[in-house]
């Protein structure tokens, strides 16, 4: 009899287990985070082979099956690729820092006052005008790329760093897109008040709107400095003395026409890649603070 009660007990209190709200929710966390685990790895195996490659001798890249862990590590790899006298690797740094410096001072100043006037400005036809610059973000690249040539070589500006840094002094949509909407959380009454105490449009924007919007400063200034720091294509098109290559251009020197040491180029590739991974590091609390509140109003 009482083995007859339990066998119709024990599948219902079974059930029942099943369905309580913590076993589902524990459930639910489990399979959420063995899906972030499975794509953690699926996205740092390309940067664990990179890092892996920069330290073992250029024959064991090759090899199958492949030799995880290098043997010997060779830590040379990184002083023969950066100290090589005929890749100036100094100099590539040197002039990319040159053109980060001007863009990012150019960018986020011209941006600030566009953005500024977009969200505080009253004028007829501001909407219109904020919906026009919208629309250029969905211009592909290649369809300006020949007309802005051919402007930069009658300017002479071709093998300069110009027309890297001139165009980012006249503002960028999508950076004045998001200041825009971070400046319209910011409340007026300090706007006004400052202006009731006689400060001027520029007062305001330097001693309120700016040390405010110091989070979407900081995401934009990440932004510009990550694309910049990696951009191939402009410098390529408009730099053809090599004293003047950046670090990206500076990686090609790696590609030789017949034989491509892949060590050393993997080794290059981890030492330019360090600044910026050091940078988000940093900056990730600010860069993502800066991502959520400019949505918060519209």
């Amino acid at each position: 009899m009482a083995e007859t009660v339990w066998s119709q007990v024990r599948p219902s209190r079974i059930q029942g287990w099943w369905r309580t709200r913590t076993v589902q929710e524990w459930i639910r966390n489990a399979i959420v985070y063995a899906l972030l685990i499975i794509l953690g790895v699926i996205f740092a195996f390309p940067f664990f082979w990179m890092v892996t490659s920069a330290l073992k001798p250029q024959y064991q890249i090759f090899v199958w099956p492949p030799q995880w862990i290098p043997d010997p590590i060779m830590w040379e790899n990184f002083a023969e690729a950066l100290g090589n006298p005929l890749l100036p690797f100094h100099l590539f740094f040197r002039n990319t820092m040159i053109i980060e410096v001007a863009v990012l001072t150019g960018r986020l100043l011209s941006c600030t006052l566009v953005a500024y006037g977009f969200a505080r400005l009253r004028a007829p036809g501001k909407n219109v005008i904020f919906a026009i610059l919208l629309a250029t973000l969905m211009l592909p690249a290649p369809v300006t790329m020949i007309p802005k040539f051919i402007l930069f070589n009658r300017l002479g500006w071709v093998n300069t760093f110009l027309p890297l840094t001139v165009p980012h002094w006249f503002g960028e949509a999508y950076a004045i897109f998001l200041m825009r909407q971070f400046f319209m959380s910011i409340p007026r009454e300090l706007e006004e008040a400052a202006r009731i105490d006689g400060a001027s449009t520029l007062q305001v924007i330097r001693y309120i709107i700016v040390p405010l919007s110091v989070p979407v400063l900081t995401v934009i200034s990440i932004l510009t400095f990550k694309d910049n720091w990696n951009d191939f294509m402009n410098p390529l098109i408009y730099l053809n003395n090599s004293r003047l290559y950046t670090l990206s251009l500076g990686l090609a020197f790696f590609n030789g026409q017949y034989d491509v040491q892949m060590n050393l180029l993997m080794a290059a590739s981890v030492a330019i890649m360090l600044p910026i991974l050091i940078l988000f590091f940093f900056a990730q609390r600010a860069f993502v603070e800066g991502i959520t509140l400019t949505g918060l109003k519209g």
